[in-house]
């Protein structure tokens, strides 16, 4: 997994990982990864979301306003 850049300084988000249909993510004192793909939440927002990821900045904020717990699963 990558580490998340917090271009921002108080993100949330340790680590991510993408794939062509998916996104995966580590939140800071979370123990598990979370899944997200295009099945759930849906294509459109996983490619939000890994192109927020690259940009390093407003991931977090997209997934607490936009995306919620809204995702495929847990590990």
């Amino acid at each position: 997994m990558k580490t998340y850049k917090n271009l921002s300084g108080d993100s949330g988000i340790a680590t991510y990982e993408t794939g062509r249909t998916f996104i995966k993510i580590k939140f800071k004192g979370e123990s598990g990864i979370y899944i997200y793909d295009y099945d759930v939440p849906g294509r459109q927002m996983v490619e939000e979301m890994k192109a927020l990821a690259l940009k390093g900045q407003g991931l977090s904020t997209y997934i607490l306003e936009e995306v919620g717990n809204n995702y495929s699963g847990k590990k």
